[in-house]
């Protein structure tokens, strides 16, 4: 291969765009980000806007190109990762409004975002059809998902509105949309976000399905505006699969790319992170041999493995050969990452959103990030620190002794995985008049150890299913926090393996599947194994005070979920 080979990968999350060079090898050479608008007039409301990501993308690629300085005629391949956000444009392919605060006008936000519950009530009355469509959704199909979604906008937006809307796409859909001119589909986003049953499951869109949940308008216009009927109407492509003739002039010259780049079929955003570690490797011999074995190498760690997304949510993605049905936890989907392979999906719909609304709402965070910002730290690190002196001054042996009174129970924002339960909420155990910054590292760290326990509580009800999963690897802004790296390992009981490069594995994970469309003969699970790279391992505790302090505040976490549930029996009046 030219020496003078490169790959972008643009990443699009809840607060900001991505772009990254990488080599052949998968070394990062240069990223630059760009914050994007967010309107969030309500607590369960959250728009977006595509003309507003798309210029984000577009400052972001010229960016990364310049800083790594390489010609855009080296840039052999493009790929593609966003959040499950549901984007509507009408059908002229322009945006089209989803913000009923305007009373739909305002076409600028046409982009529902993941966690926007506007859509609990449809997602109750979806489930309570028990359609088989919804066994490979963990039985429950989640108000974050597209069709619940669509069902909102086709009840709540004015007839002709409705009429008028000629695409429904996941984000990562439309950026390569956008990209390419080609309305090609995803397997990820279909199958995952959309009610979609690909090649070995079923026959696409189950026509009774989207009957019985009040879509049935979708199935006479045979689909067109989900992507149309695969190999009729649409295509749908597995990850990394080349999408239509590649960048159009006009992306090309906004991206500063050259037209006909190869493009990448997208994937949703924690596919891109699992996409980056679930085949790293520490060292060249073992990357060798797991290249030499490649069938192997995919079933041994598999179902081992469990790649973890630590953003603003958390999102958990496991590999197994075959089909395993975990309720409460999303899949199983087969082929959305890689082809042959099934998927299952966990998450927790707040966890880097909950830290911040833990420190956020404490009355002592003026004071604490003023002393951060006047020693050059950021608020976490100044925690951390906090933490350690606190530890110190109390004369104790173990850091998690800080929080023997203190509990949190983390469902702020509903539970995800595995309970499904939108209409679940936080708790807090332990708060006292306290309001210092003593009292604000406290809560601090015991929200760190609620979202490490919720995870434990997601691989448990994977593994009982049948996973063998004892290694978490993990990508996100989070993982850049070694005190939340090593509550997951001490917590969960499992080793945690950490990217080489903390703060660009998602994206990274997106520029791989620029480099399987350029070159389109090597599968994607080689392209993981070839060109990912893993860092640091962090084994759990093995200390018997530790892990028995752990077990302790595991029970809890599970006798506040119970009696949560009691004290909604009681005001119910049962």
């Amino acid at each position: 291969m030219s020496p003078k080979t490169y790959y972008l990968g643009i990443d699009v999350g809840t607060g900001s765009a991505r772009a990254a060079i990488i080599d052949p090898d998968g070394t990062l050479l240069s990223q630059a980000v760009e914050p994007i608008k967010l309107n969030n007039p309500r607590h369960d409301i959250y728009e977006q806007s595509t003309d507003d990501i798309w210029r984000a993308i577009c400052k972001t690629s010229k960016e990364a190109i310049a800083e790594a300085g390489v010609s855009k005629d080296d840039i052999k391949g493009v790929g593609f990762d966003g959040t499950c956000s549901l984007v509507v444009l009408d059908k002229n392919g322009n945006p089209a409004s989803v913000d009923e605060a305007s009373g739909f006008e305002d076409n600028e936000y046409n982009l529902i975002l993941w966690a926007d519950h506007r859509a609990v009530d449809q997602a109750a009355r979806i489930n309570a059809t028990q359609h088989k469509v919804l066994n490979y959704v963990g039985k429950t199909i989640s108000p974050e998902m597209e069709i619940p979604k669509s069902l909102w906008l086709k009840e709540n937006l004015p007839a002709h509105k409705w009429d008028n809307i000629g695409h429904l796409m996941d984000l990562p859909d439309f950026l390569t949309f956008r990209a390419t001119g080609s309305t090609a589909r995803s397997t990820c986003s279909l199958t995952c976000k959309c009610s979609y049953q690909p090649k070995g499951v079923g026959q696409g869109w189950d026509e009774s399905y989207f009957e019985a949940i009040g879509l049935g308008c979708l199935k006479e216009e045979r689909f067109q505006r989900l992507g149309g009927i695969d190999g009729e109407t649409g295509q749908v492509l597995c990850a990394g699969d080349p999408v239509g003739q590649g960048l159009t002039p006009k992306a090309a010259e906004e991206l500063g790319l050259v037209a006909g780049t190869p493009v990448g079929s997208a994937v949703i955003d924690a596919y891109a992170g699992a996409i980056a570690t679930l085949g790293a490797t520490a060292s060249g011999d073992e990357r060798t041999k797991m290249l030499g074995a490649l069938d192997q190498s995919l079933l041994a760690q598999g179902s081992h493995r469990v790649a973890i997304a630590c953003g603003t949510s958390s999102c958990h993605i496991a590999m197994a050969p075959e089909a395993i049905f975990v309720e409460g936890v999303w899949g199983p989907y087969r082929s959305v990452m890689v082809p042959g392979m099934w998927h299952a999906e966990g998450g927790q719909s707040s966890t880097g959103q909950l830290i911040d609304h833990t420190l956020n709402t404490h009355p002592s965070i003026a004071e604490a990030r003023k002393l951060a910002d006047a020693e050059g730290m950021n608020i976490y690190a100044f925690l951390n620190r906090h933490l350690e002196r606190l530890q110190q001054k109390h004369g104790f042996k173990h850091l998690e002794q800080l929080t023997k009174q203190m509990h949190i129970y983390p469902d702020y924002h509903g539970n995800r995985s595995p309970l499904a339960d939108p209409t679940l909420r936080g708790m807090i155990i332990g708060v006292s008049l306290d309001h210092s910054i003593d009292d604000l590292a406290t809560r601090y760290l015991a929200t760190l150890q609620a979202i490490s326990c919720q995870t434990r509580h997601i691989i448990e009800a994977l593994n009982k299913e049948g996973y063998t999963i004892d290694t978490l690897c993990l990508s996100g802004g989070l993982c850049k926090n070694p005190i939340f790296v090593k509550l997951h390992a001490d917590i969960t009981r499992c080793r945690v393996i950490l990217p080489e490069r903390i703060d660009a594995a998602v994206v990274i994970g997106a520029a791989f599947l620029g480099a399987r469309a350029a070159e389109p003969a090597s599968s994607l699970w080689e392209v993981m194994v070839r060109m990912g790279r893993a860092g640091q391992v962090v084994e759990p505790s093995k200390d018997p005070e530790v892990v028995e302090m752990d077990e302790r505040r595991y029970r809890i976490f599970h006798e506040m979920l119970q009696d949560q549930k009691k004290y909604r029996s009681i005001m119910n009046g049962a």
